[in-house]
């Protein structure tokens, strides 16, 4: 699949990420924690591509290995992103990050973020 093809159906999935999301109550007014994710099987790649994805402004985490479900093993990283739950600005980094991906040959393996209830904990 070319990385034009994994934007567009990621793009297209954002839309559908964000409407359930909205549909089971989440807050649409509040700030998500996004978290898009990069994976490859070469550390020292996938280290690269962290450098530019950081020199990009994006903050990234530890790269950690993890096991896929043929058994075989894959280094990953998250970028994480604080924003509003907003299609445009999601889609803008979608493309952003995995054109970095594109050009390091790694993984761009689409994103995800958590529900918010738009209530504060009370503890």
């Amino acid at each position: 699949m070319s990385m034009q093809q994994v934007i567009n159906d990621w793009q297209e999935e954002t839309d559908l990420i964000i409407q359930e999301l909205l549909a089971d109550g989440s807050d649409p007014d509040a700030e998500y924690t996004i978290e898009h994710h990069i994976a490859s099987k070469d550390f020292k790649v996938l280290e690269k591509a962290a450098v530019d994805v950081f020199k990009a402004g994006f903050e990234v985490s530890d790269a950690e290995e993890a096991e896929l479900e043929d058994g075989g093993k894959v280094w990953c990283f998250d970028v994480i992103v604080e924003a509003s739950l907003e299609a445009d600005g999601i889609k803008e980094d979608i493309e952003t990050l995995a054109k970095i991906a594109d050009k390091h040959k790694v993984i761009y393996d689409g994103w995800g973020t958590y529900f918010e209830s738009g209530e504060e904990d009370e503890q």
